[in-house]
């Protein structure tokens, strides 16, 4: 299975997890900053900036989409419940 690092700001930790993991699931393990409320895109309480490879996170959905948009996200904000890691990236709560 594919790996990918992902690198967490506020506590200066980076880890390995398989490609596919949502930032979210990763954040409650290690214990970073990054809070959640529903987990099902509707809050907007989980927003992260993501730092270092952007493109190597999932294409927000449409449902993602209008939730930052409705939270007036930053072009490099995306919400952790929702963000899938492909590839090596860097984040930190929002």
């Amino acid at each position: 299975m594919a790996k990918a690092k992902v690198t967490f700001q506020d506590i200066d930790l980076t880890v390995s997890v398989p490609v596919g993991t949502r930032v979210i699931e990763l954040s409650e393990k290690i214990g970073s900053g990054i809070i959640y409320g529903c987990r099902e895109c509707d809050c907007g309480t989980c927003m992260m900036e993501v730092t270092d490879g952007w493109n190597n996170l999932s294409n927000p959905t449409v449902l993602e989409d209008k939730v930052l948009k409705d939270n007036m996200a930053g072009r490099h904000q995306r919400l952790a419940c929702q963000a899938q890691i492909l590839g090596d990236c860097t984040v930190k709560p929002a």
